[in-house]
């Protein structure tokens, strides 16, 4: 923490506030997910399908020249945002091209979800079910695969109602064959054009303007740009990667910088003060 004073009193004031004040606002890969486990990288939702049978060899080979390519951009501390915005776009654009001529079969993805590597950070399941229990809204923002993420979390036991997921979903025709994806492109920068535009979700939530935020990007931080009114907003930052070039920035744009902890003992902790003094709803 850069200053543990200021996370101190946004807590106490989030607290005295209510949990029914409060709103989550997470991303999905490498922040809810583990980013590697046993010295090995876990898979993004676009790993999952890429790695997956559904993909020909000769795909993946492409996908990973793009990861390759676009990857080191993404996490140089020395371009600026501006900079890497369309370069980014290029890549996603190109990757969901690739994915679409593959013919992927929407019946197979659940399958493709149990057969990988996917996980959950450890604590997870009370993560979950703690803001489900005191219906907390809890809003996932991702550059990722909508019907790979949600699939996750369906299989992990915790699509409670109160998660809403804002991402990239696929297009399937009537056979259930995917022709495209819908929508604007949502990327790791756009995120926060994402909130604005789903202001309708944004709506319901204006009597909830005590926000948590979880990222593990500095392109993250926009997400809650959609709430109205703010009053508090804790940020917390996973950083996984790059730990010591990363950690000044990170600590600059985070309230809390949690670097290399595949857990969600952190947040948990925060919930649980959170809301140890509100009655749960019956």
């Amino acid at each position: 923490m850069r200053d543990p004073q200021r996370v101190k009193e946004i807590l106490q004031s989030m607290q005295k506030a209510g949990s029914n004040t409060i709103q989550v606002i997470s991303d999905f890969d490498m922040t809810l997910t583990r980013f590697a486990y046993n010295g090995k990288r876990c898979p993004t939702c676009h790993n999952i399908l890429d790695n997956s049978k559904l993909i020909t060899e000769e795909c993946k080979e492409k996908l990973k020249d793009l990861l390759n390519t676009y990857y080191p951009i993404e996490i140089d501390c020395a371009r600026s945002i501006e900079e890497k915005l369309p370069l980014m776009v290029e890549w996603w654009t190109k990757a969901h091209e690739l994915l679409v001529q593959q013919k992927i079969k929407k019946d197979l993805l659940a399958m493709v979800v149990r057969e990988s590597d996917a996980m959950l950070r450890d604590g997870y399941q009370l993560f979950f079910d703690h803001l489900h229990k005191h219906s907390i809204p809890l809003l996932i923002f991702s550059a990722g695969i909508g019907d790979i993420l949600e699939e996750v979390i369906r299989q992990a036991g915790v699509f409670h109602p109160n998660v809403k997921v804002f991402s990239n979903y696929m297009d399937f025709d009537e056979t259930g064959v995917l022709k495209a994806f819908k929508g604007e492109l949502i990327h790791i920068y756009n995120k926060r054009e994402g909130a604005l535009l789903n202001t309708g979700h944004f709506q319901e939530l204006r009597t909830r303007p005590n926000v948590l935020l979880l990222g593990d990007s500095l392109g993250d931080l926009t997400m809650a740009d959609g709430v109205q009114d703010m009053e508090n907003i804790l940020k917390i930052g996973f950083l996984n990667d790059k730990v010591e070039e990363r950690k000044q920035s990170y600590l600059n744009s985070y309230d809390i910088v949690l670097m290399k902890d595949e857990t969600m003992d952190v947040p948990n902790a925060i919930l649980l003060y959170l809301t140890e003094f509100t009655p749960t709803s019956p």
